[in-house]
């Protein structure tokens, strides 16, 4: 987890604020409109074209943002802070001191995003349009609502300058704000990923204290948690949850340090009873997790209480299907393949095309086939994980 990634998916959760404010005031026009149609004496023409073509320009976040999914972009902010500006430049030519309120919707939306830097363009942006409008207004006023002045100076001194002002103290406002919380909402950021840095290696920790119970090495849950990884980015998961989701894998078996030793190391097929009490350890784990705060524990805990489920309900729990979570069916695909892979003290690893048949064999059985079509199409890098991971023990 990056500062630089946690940062990216608040623009990215800001640009769909921003385009759900867009909306609004897509919907205040059109209410803006219905009163200037029945209360003003203007052109219906003239009046239907600018308000028209201000809705549609309100909507072109929603189409980058929520339906073209251009939401990460630094380049949307931009486009959303550009139309704003373009409306709020047609409706005060238009109508003049009618519209005057709008001129700071720029510099509010860009206040979302507290970045100091885009505060001041959106204030750029604003005093342009207000030029702009208040040029256009005195030039064709007896089209629009236009502006009671003699000469362009006039309108300058008693429009554009004022509004500039305005506009100008606006800014500094927002800019201190936006300042304010910038650091705020940085060192808030720092602590998080501290925090879940120190998470992390707390993780590994136990899960390599799980694992040497067993007699594993610490390689499995490297392993495995590369495994994931793959998994979970072919599944179409971002970054920043494939990270979690990762990191959590590993402690996958945290129940087995509630099992005894003589379970876990006995070199014979374990009998009825033992097998029950290997069993629960996928409760065990879940015991241990589902108190702990935290989407990564969470993950953890869905991790180590179902990553033994079969897709055909054979597994310890008896789930199937669409019962098992989705990342547990990953995780299911992941385990076997290195516990089939690795050798063990009581026995040989599998060869790499053999285990591959395996799984492929176990499709719609033991494994999701959804999963097992994601395996066959990265099979090649699930390769060169095992072999740059290899144990560093042989038994």
């Amino acid at each position: 987890m990056k500062q630089n990634s946690v940062i990216k998916e608040n623009y990215k959760k800001i640009n769909q604020i921003s385009a759900r404010c867009m909306r609004v005031i897509a919907v205040v026009l059109l209410a803006f409109f219905a009163y200037c149609f029945f209360m003003l004496d203007l052109d219906t023409t003239l009046l239907v074209i600018f308000f028209a073509t201000a809705i549609i320009i309100a909507l072109i976040p929603t189409l980058f943002i929520n339906i073209l999914k251009i939401d990460s972009s630094a380049a949307t902010r931009h486009i959303v802070i550009l139309c704003i500006s373009i409306i709020c430049t047609m409706m005060t030519t238009l109508l003049s001191a009618y519209a005057f309120p709008i001129i700071l919707f720029p510099i509010l939306i860009a206040s979302l995003y507290y970045n100091k830097t885009f505060v001041l363009y959106a204030s750029l942006l604003s005093s342009v349009g207000i030029f702009i409008s208040n040029f256009l207004a005195f030039t064709y006023k007896n089209t629009f609502v236009g502006i009671d002045c003699n000469t362009i100076e006039e309108v300058m001194v008693s429009y554009t300058v004022p509004h500039i002002l305005i506009v100008f103290s606006m800014s500094v406002v927002a800019y201190s704000i936006v300042q304010r919380n910038s650091m705020m909402i940085n060192s808030a950021i720092d602590t998080a990923i501290t925090m879940q840095n120190n998470q992390k290696g707390l993780i590994y920790s136990f899960a390599e204290i799980s694992e040497s119970k067993s007699k594993y090495t610490g390689e499995h849950i490297k392993r495995v948690a590369e495994y994931m990884r793959i998994l979970g980015k072919a599944s179409g998961f971002d970054d920043d949850f494939v990270e979690i989701l990762s990191t959590a894998s590993m402690m996958h078996d945290i129940g087995k340090l509630m099992i005894s030793e003589e379970i876990l190391d006995k070199p014979d097929k374990l009998t009825d009873e033992e097998f029950l009490i290997m069993k629960n350890h996928v409760l065990y784990g879940e015991a241990l997790l589902e108190k702990c705060p935290g989407e990564m524990m969470h993950l953890a805990c869905v991790l180590a209480k179902e990553h033994h489920e079969r897709w055909d309900g054979s597994g310890y729990l008896g789930m199937k299907g669409d019962e098992i979570s989705y990342i547990a069916r990953l995780m299911a695909v992941c385990d076997v393949f290195d516990a089939l892979t690795s050798d063990r003290y009581y026995k040989k690893g599998w060869s790499l095309e053999d285990t591959y048949n395996e799984i492929i064999r176990l499709s719609g059985r033991h494994f999701d086939p959804k999963v097992v079509r994601l395996f066959i199409q990265n099979f090649d890098k699930f390769k060169a994980v095992h072999n740059k991971i290899p144990d560093k023990q042989k038994y």
